[in-house]
């Protein structure tokens, strides 16, 4: 089998969720961004991009 390495993405906490709808809320807790300027490496899915994307306007995002 070919070992086929995904690409990784990291992603930082940098606006506060409070205030925000539950569901963007509970995507945050997902992605496991607890604390403003928290970091999470992750692998760049379909399902992972489809998160980032629903709450882009609170987090930053690095390619790896």
């Amino acid at each position: 089998m070919a070992n086929k390495k995904s690409p990784k993405i990291q992603v930082t906490l940098v606006r506060s969720p409070i205030g925000r709808k539950p569901e963007q809320r509970a995507t945050v807790k997902a992605l496991g961004l607890g604390k403003m300027n928290s970091t999470v490496e992750k692998e760049a899915n379909d399902a992972i991009l489809g998160m980032v994307r629903s709450i882009s306007h609170l987090v930053k995002v690095e390619e790896l």
